[in-house]
């Protein structure tokens, strides 16, 4: 009897210092485990704080790794050779776009010198004595040439936005009557493409931005309704959470309108006619987002609105 205690006894001590011994070593490999993940996770934080440093100061360093793991290395490689692709093609779009603003500029400044000789001719031959056939004739030319001359106007301003660098001046100014003035210097051409203007005059709405940008916004789009407009056009200046400029006029054609690329740089909804290059309202709303500003169009049916946001000031 004492013989088997004692055998049971060193049996459990076995036991006991078999287990100790086990638990040790996996308490051990948990530890490294531990330490292993958490310098994955130091490794992983380091790579976002490069991303994000990259993003912040637009650095092109490259991602770095302090850690020897084949597949984390494979990451940083990979992820470094997609910045890198980007990169190129950012610098590649920044050069386009730069020679694209170019011919713009060159353009516009070398149709003008032709178009100018072309009208110095056709004033030239009203003095002389025609028929009225070609007096029809005449008339026609110098329609079309007065497009011509829109059209580079155009040109012209949108090749300045793209290379002016100057800031606009911020002042809050009388947004209504701005709007009122544009209308009334532009009276007689409403009348000559037989069109009305029904301008909504209300209380004093006040904006705050350049009013120099802020007129030439209303004179495009006075422009964008006698080109486009199949009747009469409604002018409204609204005061909400913007000073709003609310521009609406029926138009010929809305299936072929896709509201949500009127401010895209060239584009025009009826193609067939090609009567204007598009630029118009792709200058109203750079001139607006100079000024913090926003552009908007809604197609109810056959009417059209075109409406600019401008940051509101209100009179202390």
């Amino acid at each position: 009897m004492f013989k088997f205690y004692n055998s049971q006894t060193l049996l459990t001590e076995r036991l006991v210092k078999g287990l100790t011994i086990t638990l040790s070593i996996l308490i051990f490999l948990v530890g490294l485990l531990a330490v292993y993940i958490g310098i994955l996770q130091y490794q992983l934080h380091s790579m976002n704080s490069q991303l994000d440093k990259r993003l912040r100061e637009k650095t092109r360093q490259p991602l770095s790794l302090e850690l020897i793991n084949p597949e984390l290395n494979c990451l940083a490689a990979n992820m470094n050779k997609s910045l890198k692709a980007e990169e190129t093609l950012r610098l590649s779009g920044i050069r386009e776009e730069k020679q694209f603003k170019e011919m713009i500029a060159n353009i516009s400044h070398d149709l003008r010198t032709p178009l100018t000789a072309i009208k110095g001719y056709q004033q030239l031959m009203e003095k002389e004595e025609l028929t009225k056939d070609q007096q029809a004739k005449l008339h026609i030319a110098q329609k079309h040439a007065d497009e011509l001359g829109n059209l580079i106007q155009h040109f012209f301003e949108y090749s300045y936005l793209l290379n002016a660098e100057s800031e606009p001046t911020i002042e809050s100014f009388n947004l209504t009557n701005l709007v009122a003035e544009c209308l009334a210097e532009s009276v007689a051409v409403f009348e000559e493409n037989n069109l009305s203007v029904c301008f909504k005059e209300g209380p004093s709405v006040f904006a705050f931005g350049d009013q120099e940008m802020t007129t030439r916004i209303v004179r495009n789009l006075i422009r964008n309704c006698i080109a486009h407009s199949a009747g009469d056009v409604r002018v409204a200046i609204l005061a909400e959470e913007y000073a709003q400029i609310s521009f609406k006029n029926p138009v010929a054609n809305p299936q072929e309108i896709d509201v949500k690329r009127l401010f895209d740089r060239f584009y025009t909804a009826d193609k067939a006619r090609g009567k204007t290059t598009g630029l118009g309202l792709s200058i109203v709303k750079s001139l607006a987002e100079k000024m913090d500003g926003h552009t908007k169009a809604d197609l109810d049916e056959c009417e059209l609105e075109i409406r600019v946001e401008l940051p509101l000031w209100e009179m202390p």
